[in-house]
C-alpha cells in the first residue's frame, strides 16, 4: 500500500469517534481564530494613537481578556477531548492486534521473532497513536491558525502575502525527503525496539540457563550491542528532526526578509497599525508552518509502525472451512497416506504414514529423534496444514471439522509444560474449561496425584503459581498439566513425553492414574523410555519419517527388528547405570 493508503486505514480506526472529534476540530478552530484577532487588536491599539477620537480603545484590555478565556476554552475542547480518541485508539489498536494473534496459526509463530510481535503491541501502537493524535493536533489546529493569518495578510494586502507562495515549492520538498528520511529511520527504530524486547523476553525466561552455563556477560554483550544498534537510529531520527526545523526557518527567513523589503517600498500609505498588524502576522505564521512539517513527520513515522501493524492483521488467519461439528467423537483415528513436509524444507517430515487407531487403543510412538512422532501428533489437531493425504477421525476428514469442535475432541499433554501466572485452579480449569465445577477441578488434580502438593500450599487450589509455574518443581508442573487434561475429558489423549520430568516414585503414581484414565480412551503415547509404554495395544516404530515396525511389546520383541534394538540399548544403559551406581555407593567399597 501507499502512504496514503495507509494512512487513510489508519483513519479508518478513528471514524467510530467522529462526534469527539467534530468536538477536538471547532476547539481548535476557535484557538486558531484567537491569532488573527490578537493582531487586529495590536492594530486597533496603535491606530488609535494617532485618531482624535479614541472612541472604545478603553475596552481593548478587556477584549484581550475576553479572547485568551476564548482561547483556553478552545484549546481545553481541542486538548482533552483528542486525548480521549487518543485513548480510544490505543486500546481498540492493542486488542485488534492481540485478537488477531489468538486467530494465527501455530506456523506463524514458528516463523516470527516474539520480541517483535510483543515490541508491536507496545512501541509500534504508540507510534502510530502519535500519528492518528499529535498530528492530527497539528494539522487541525495549526492549519486554522495559518489558515486565519494567511486570511489577515490577504485581507490587508493581498500582493505582499504572494510572497508565501515563492517559498511553497522549497518547502514542499523540504517536508518530502525529511519525510521519507524519517519513515525509513522510523522503521530502523522499530526494529531494533524489537530486537531489545526479544533479549528481554529470553533473559527473563531462560534466566536460570543464563545463571548456571555463566552467560550474564554475553546478554550483557548482545543487550549493550542492541541498545548502541537503537541509540544509533534515535540519534540520526534526532539529526533529522533537528536539522528540518532550523533550516525550515531559514527558509522562511528568507520570505519575512523579502515581504520586508518590498512593505516598506508598497505600504508607504497604510496606517503604522495596519503596517505592524501586517508584520505580527507574518512573523507569526513561521510557527504554525514548521509545526505542520513536524506533523507531516510523525504522520510518516506513524505510517511506518502501522505498516507493521497492518502485516499482521492481513496475516491470514488459521484455515478453518470445516463445518462438521461432534459433541464427543467415538476416538477411531485413520492415517492415510499422509505426507507432510515443513515450509522451507526439502527432506519431508511424514512420508507416506498408513495407519488405523481403533477407539480406545492405546498407540505408542517411538524412535529416534527426528523421526517424525511429534510432527504426527501436531498434525493431528491441525497446528500445522497437510496437502498429501488424509487423517479421518470417526471416517470424517480432519479439514471437514470447525476447528474448536476438533480440538474439543483432543487433550493434550506435552513436554514442556505451560502453565500462567493464575491460581492453581485456574491453571487446571484453563480456557473453555472454566465453567467446570470445584469439585470436578478437585477431582482431576486428585486423579493427577497433584492433591498432595496443593494442598500444602499456603492457599491451596487458589495459590498464585508465578509465570509459568516458576514455584513449582518440573514433576509438579507436570502433574497440573495432567490435571488440566483429565477435566477435559476428551475422547483422545495426546501425551507428548509427559512423564519425562517426574522422579521415579511419581511416574509410578501417574503411570497408574494414566493407566485408569486410558480406559475407553484413544491415546498416542510419545515416548523415548520404552519401560513406560511396554502396556500399549500397538506400537509404532517410526524412523526417518516412515513407520518401519508395528505391533505389540512381545511381538516387536520376537520379531528382533529395530525396535528390539532399541529396548536392548536401553536396557543395556540402565543396567550399566545401576551398576555404576551399586559401585560407588558406601556399601559396596565396604
Amino acid at each position: 500500500m501507499t502512504d496514503g493508503q495507509v494512512y487513510k486505514r489508519l483513519l479508518a480506526f478513528v471514524v467510530p469517534y467522529w462526534r469527539l472529534f467534530l468536538v477536538t476540530a471547532i476547539g481548535f478552530a476557535i484557538y486558531a481564530a484567537t491569532e488573527p484577532a490578537v493582531v487586529m487588536i495590536i492594530q486597533r491599539i496603535i491606530d488609535s494613537f494617532g485618531a482624535p477620537d479614541r472612541g472604545d480603545i478603553q475596552y481593548l484590555p478587556l477584549a484581550f481578556v475576553v479572547l485568551f478565556l476564548v482561547r483556553g476554552i478552545g484549546s481545553f475542547l481541542g486538548n482533552y477531548y483528542l486525548a480521549r480518541i487518543s485513548g480510544n485508539l490505543i486500546h481498540k489498536l492493542r486488542c485488534e492486534i492481540f485478537n488477531q494473534y489468538t486467530r494465527l496459526s501455530v506456523q506463524y509463530f514458528d516463523a516470527h521473532n516474539s520480541g517483535y510481535m510483543i515490541s508491536r503491541i507496545t512501541n509500534n501502537i504508540g507510534e502510530v497513536t502519535r500519528a492518528t493524535s499529535d498530528s492530527i493536533r497539528s494539522f487541525v489546529r495549526e492549519g486554522f491558525t495559518a489558515v486565519g493569518l494567511l486570511g489577515y495578510l490577504a485581507y490587508t494586502n493581498w500582493q505582499l502575502s504572494l510572497v508565501f507562495l515563492a517559498i511553497a515549492p522549497v518547502v514542499a520538498i523540504m517536508v518530502r525527503y525529511v519525510g521519507k528520511r524519517l519513515k525509513r529511520l522510523s522503521r530502523n527504530m522499530q526494529d531494533t525496539v524489537g530486537d531489545l524486547t526479544h533479549i528481554t523476553s529470553e533473559m527473563v525466561s531462560g534466566n536460570r540457563i543464563v545463571k548456571s552455563f555463566g552467560g550474564e556477560n554475553y546478554e550483557r554483550q548482545r543487550f549493550k550491542k542492541a541498545s548502541l544498534d537503537n541509540r544509533t537510529q534515535y540519534r540520526k531520527l534526532i539529526m533529522t528532526v533537528s536539522l528540518n526545523n532550523p533550516l525550515m526557518q531559514l527558509v522562511i527567513s528568507f520570505a519575512l526578509a523579502g515581504m520586508m523589503y518590498l512593505a516598506l517600498i508598497m505600504m508607504k500609505s497604510s496606517s503604522p497599525g495596519e503596517f505592524v498588524g501586517f508584520f505580527t502576522a507574518a512573523f507569526l505564521l513561521p510557527k504554525p508552518i514548521r509545526q505542520l512539517s513536524d506533523a507531516n513527520s510523525e504522520i510518516l513515522r506513524g505510517i511506518a509502525a502501522a505498516e507493521s501493524l497492518f502485516e499482521v492483521l492481513d496475516e491470514p488467519a488459521e484455515i478453518d472451512g470445516g463445518d462438521y461439528q461432534v459433541e464427543r467423537s467415538q476416538g477411531r483415528i485413520e492415517f492415510k497416506n499422509l505426507s507432510f513436509s515443513y515450509p522451507g524444507s526439502e527432506t519431508p517430515a511424514l512420508n507416506n504414514i498408513n495407519v488405523t487407531i481403533e477407539p480406545g487403543q492405546t498407540v505408542a510412538l517411538v524412535g529416534a529423534s527426528g523421526g517424525g512422532k511429534s510432527t504426527m501428533i501436531n498434525l493431528l489437531p491441525r497446528f500445522y496444514e497437510y496437502e498429501q493425504g488424509e487423517i479421518l477421525i470417526d471416517g470424517v476428514e480432519l479439514k471437514r471439522y470447525r476447528l474448536d469442535s476438533l480440538r474439543r475432541q483432543i487433550a493434550l499433554v506435552t513436554q514442556n509444560v505451560t502453565l500462567f501466572n493464575a491460581s492453581v485452579a485456574n491453571n487446571i480449569a484453563y480456557g473453555a474449561l472454566q465453567g467446570a465445577a470445584r469439585e470436578q477441578i478437585e477431582q482431576a488434580a486428585v486423579d493427577a496425584y497433584a492433591m498432595d502438593f496443593i494442598s500444602k500450599m499456603p492457599q491451596g487450589l487458589e495459590t498464585e503459581i508465578g509465570e509459568n509455574g516458576v514455584k513449582l518443581s518440573g514433576g509438579q508442573r507436570q502433574r497440573l498439566a495432567l490435571a488440566r487434561a483429565l477435566l477435559k475429558d476428551a475422547p483422545i489423549l495426546i501425551l507428548d513425553e509427559a512423564t519425562s520430568a517426574l522422579d521415579t516414585e511419581s511416574e509410578r503414581y501417574i503411570q497408574a492414574a494414566l493407566n485408569r484414565v486410558m480406559q475407553g480412551r484413544t491415546t498416542l503415547v510419545v515416548a523415548h523410555r520404552l519401560s513406560t509404554i511396554e502396556g500399549a495395544d500397538v506400537i509404532l516404530v517410526m524412523d526417518k519419517g516412515r513407520i518401519v515396525e508395528q505391533g505389540s511389546h512381545r511381538e516387536l520383541l520376537a520379531r528382533d527388528g529395530a525396535y528390539a534394538k532399541l529396548h536392548k540399548m536401553q536396557f543395556q544403559d540402565v543396567s550399566q547405570t545401576e551398576a555404576v551406581e551399586q559401585s560407588a555407593s558406601p556399601v559396596s567399597q565396604e
